[in-house]
């Protein structure tokens, strides 16, 4: 295998304002016998590159028999849109990653797709999402003699299928499967076939495509369109899919359990011209916009969206209320990851380095504001002074979704329960803290009625949407082993 590794630093963030929203979970792309399998992978990768811009890693397999990889810190433009990489990377299968970190640091150790050799021959694997035992199997696999070469959670399936004594490199990988809790999407590759693997839940989304008679696996649909590719169907939950000369195979291993896809998919993570779980994700947008009108009927003059997220729900809230939507904030999409790092002066102003407030439209009115989400509030509290300073007359904050109570353990990088707004102010202190003249959330029934359904179903919830219940789908392990050891601490200290 050869392996091109960039020696960048870590990544740089811009200010606190980053750390107020919700982090993509990561992408995951796969193709199998395409001319150019690197550089159609590279478009793919392009188009999921909402999902996470700090790594992007590529393998491939060529008709020589061997893997090639690479893996680089930053985006995928800055590396993969260079022929010199591409050249680097021949061969007609591929599979590649665009990675927020979750679990792991962010060093180019930790960057995907993984790869080991393997009795069977060669082995890359890519995952989105997050397993919830990986520790307690790290740690039993270190006991019983494994190298661990990363801190990301990936790398412990990479050792399951290693040391797992099955004859077949899919009952391996299933035994692997069999063994982790948690969130995944996976797309893995041998010598002879790519492999796709979504969780018994479907908590992470994976999409099979077809362009000229040949299959693709992706995170989402926008990166099936930017190569042209027609959308076939979703994988299924608990499905595995290979991909092989012969063609696709299906293989369900698991006891059947009803989808519970995450509904962040559709709140925010999704890019709004993707299909998830059959759902155009942008008009689902506003129909919780839609939803957000009929549950607060608020007076105002103008609706404004943050953007870019809250665009489409201010829409729907506009069309159902009949107030006038305007562009009150216009974003700077200029402003990179590695801009210099602003003195702490000026850093409590940074927000008007991303957005600005369009006085025109706000001056001397009443303003709805509306947002996809509140994390920490700090971002809030900033848009609303601006737009107050830009002479709206009457701030109303709404969100088109339900206060966020509850941290993530499946992917998505929340912050530690004491350190979300939701979670520890009530509405009324939120309200004070943001400084806006009224704030609202979109119900939890009213997220459901938006999708298409009565409401929540309380004895079988439709989706994944522990950060507003604290109600987790599947068995925390890390978390509980974590908490009784907290505890073991505290009963020996006193």
């Amino acid at each position: 295998m050869t392996d091109s590794q960039s020696i960048a630093g870590p990544i740089e963030t811009t200010d606190d304002l980053d750390g107020d929203r919700l982090r993509e979970y990561c992408g995951v792309f796969g193709v199998f016998d395409f001319e150019d399998a690197a550089a159609i992978t590279a478009l793919g990768l392009h188009a999921l590159q909402h999902r996470g811009q700090e790594a992007a890693g590529i393998v491939t397999y060529d008709a020589g028999g061997r893997f090639h990889a690479e893996r680089r810190l930053g985006l995928v433009g800055d590396h993969f849109s260079k022929e010199s990489t591409i050249k680097r990377l021949p061969g007609s299968a591929a599979i590649g990653h665009v990675r927020y970190a979750t679990t792991g640091e962010t060093i180019l150790r930790n960057v995907q797709p993984l790869f080991a050799e393997l009795n069977t021959g060669g082995f890359a694997v890519a995952h989105n999402g997050n397993l919830t035992n990986a520790q307690a199997l790290r740690r039993d696999l270190i006991k019983e003699g494994s190298i661990f070469q990363s801190t990301s959670d990936t790398e412990v399936i990479l050792h399951l299928v290693a040391r797992s004594r099955k004859p077949q490199l899919i009952d391996r990988f299933i035994e692997a499967l069999r063994a982790i809790e948690g969130a995944y999407s996976l797309v893995a590759l041998t010598n002879k076939k790519l492999i796709g693997a979504r969780d018994p839940l479907g908590i992470r989304p994976l999409v099979i495509g077809e362009l000229d008679g040949k299959y693709i696996l992706a995170s989402e649909t926008c990166a099936l369109d930017i190569i042209g590719a027609r959308f076939v169907r979703d994988v299924k939950n608990g499905e595995i899919v290979i991909i092989s000369e012969s063609g696709i195979e299906s293989i369900e291993p698991f006891p059947a359990r009803v989808a519970r896809p995450c509904i962040f998919e559709f709140i925010y993570f999704a890019r709004p011209d993707s299909l998830v779980q059959g759902r155009p994700v942008y008009e689902v947008r506003k129909a919780m916009g839609r939803e957000l009108a009929r549950e607060q009927n608020i007076a105002a003059d103008v609706v404004v969206p943050v953007p870019d997220s809250g665009v489409p729900a201010a829409i729907g809230y506009s069309r159902e209320s009949g107030i006038p939507f305007e562009l009150g904030i216009i974003r700077n999409h200029y402003v990179g990851r590695t801009f210099i790092q602003p003195t702490q002066s000026v850093r409590e102003v940074g927000v008007r380095m991303k957005h600005s407030a369009n006085r025109c439209v706000v001056e001397g009115k009443r303003v709805i504001l509306i947002d996809d989400s509140i994390v920490r509030g700090t971002t809030s509290v900033k848009i609303v002074q601006m737009m107050r300073d830009a002479g709206a007359t009457e701030v109303h904050f709404l969100i088109s979704s339900p206060p966020i109570t509850h941290p993530d353990y499946y992917g998505i990088d929340t912050p530690q329960k004491e350190k979300l707004l939701a979670a520890t102010h009530s509405l009324e202190e939120m309200r004070a803290y943001i400084g806006c003249d009224s704030l609202s959330f979109l119900s939890v029934d009213g997220i459901y009625r938006a999708m298409g359904f009565e409401g929540r179903d309380k004895t079988h919830p439709q989706f994944t949407d522990h950060c507003f219940t604290g109600d987790y789908p599947t068995s925390l392990t890390d978390l509980v082993e974590e908490n009784r050891a907290q505890l073991s601490l505290l009963a020996e200290a006193s």
